[in-house]
């Protein structure tokens, strides 16, 4: 599968990539496994998770995430094939920190639960206002060096932060964020197209994006209020029943039909296809979601295709 550079942090990454929030959650450790296997065998290269990741469980304290891409890797020896994205200053019970205290502290917990010597991409989750860009850099520059992480970027930052994390890092002489994760989709654009999207092109950026299916709306399957209860995201999704939603899922009908695919496909090749995007991230929690997923990565729509979405998404 034809990979595409991420930004200037030297690695190449497939076009579609995994999201590991489920892992731990929805999908439980065999599920995960198995989903893993194919994700890999389908030449899809990396994975995305975060050490929050899945606190929100009862009974979960985070870490059960990485704790299963760990064991997964090592018990597959895959480590070598994939490229492993994970993430700092979510709450974990402190709040949203990106101090450098914490930051020490999180890597080491997150190297251990990987199993790995270093994290290929380590971003910053949320912003952290407390926490001066300088000092959270400064300790991203520490682990550089230390080899224990190869690249950094941040997450759910807007233009004015991202801009601001990029002066101090050529001011101060630090290493700077590479990625950006957004939140971006057909439904949800108004957070990265603009001035966000023209920062990270300029500055040469990679962008792999977030709530790619706009928490399952696009996937065509809620059509009503009626349809809200077939998935623990059901709630989240209320807000897309309007009549944008309406027209961007028409509009997904129609191409779908066209070339034979599913909605989600159609809404994941056309964030592929967008110039200042490297990659989507999407989840699965079962092997035939998983397929969809891999078709979508090698889905091309053509320009006709993609003006009706742009209209049907403005």
């Amino acid at each position: 599968m034809h990979k595409r550079p991420l930004g200037r942090t030297g690695l190449s990454i497939a076009p579609l990539v995994f999201g590991g929030n489920v892992f731990g959650w929805t999908a439980d450790k065999k599920t995960s496994f198995d989903l893993l296997d194919r994700f890999a065998d389908a030449g899809l290269n990396t994975v995305d998770t975060a050490n929050v990741y899945s606190s929100w469980v009862p009974g979960n304290s985070g870490g059960e995430s990485e704790t299963i891409i760990g064991e997964w890797m090592k018990s597959r020896g895959t480590r070598d094939r994939m490229i492993i994205i994970t993430k700092v200053g979510g709450d974990m019970g402190k709040g949203k920190n990106l101090q450098a205290a914490n930051i020490a502290e999180a890597v080491e917990a997150s190297l251990k639960r990987l199993q790995v010597d270093a994290i290929d991409l380590y971003l910053s989750h949320w912003p952290d206002p407390a926490t001066p860009h300088a000092e959270s850099l400064a300790a991203y520059d520490k682990l550089l060096k230390a080899g224990k992480i190869k690249s950094i970027g941040a997450s759910n930052y807007d233009a004015n932060q991202l801009r601001a994390a990029l002066d101090t890092a050529k001011a101060d002489g630090l290493p700077r964020y590479d990625v950006l994760q957004p939140e971006y989709n057909l439904y949800d654009r108004a957070g990265y197209d603009g001035a966000l999207r023209d920062l990270c092109m300029a500055e040469d950026i990679g962008v792999i994006t977030y709530f790619s299916l706009a928490r399952g709306f696009l996937s065509g399957k809620y059509r009503s209020e009626a349809d809200l209860g077939q998935s623990q995201r059901g709630g989240a999704v209320k807000a897309y029943l309007n009549a944008r939603g309406y027209r961007i899922l028409a509009a997904l009908d129609a191409i779908a039909a066209k070339h034979g695919a599913k909605q989600a496909e159609i809404a994941l090749a056309w964030i592929i296809a967008r110039e200042g995007v490297t990659a989507p991230i999407a989840s699965a929690t079962s092997l035939q979601q998983l397929e969809s997923l891999i078709k979508a990565a090698s889905l091309t729509l053509d320009t006709a295709d993609i003006a009706e979405l742009d209209k049907a998404s403005a």
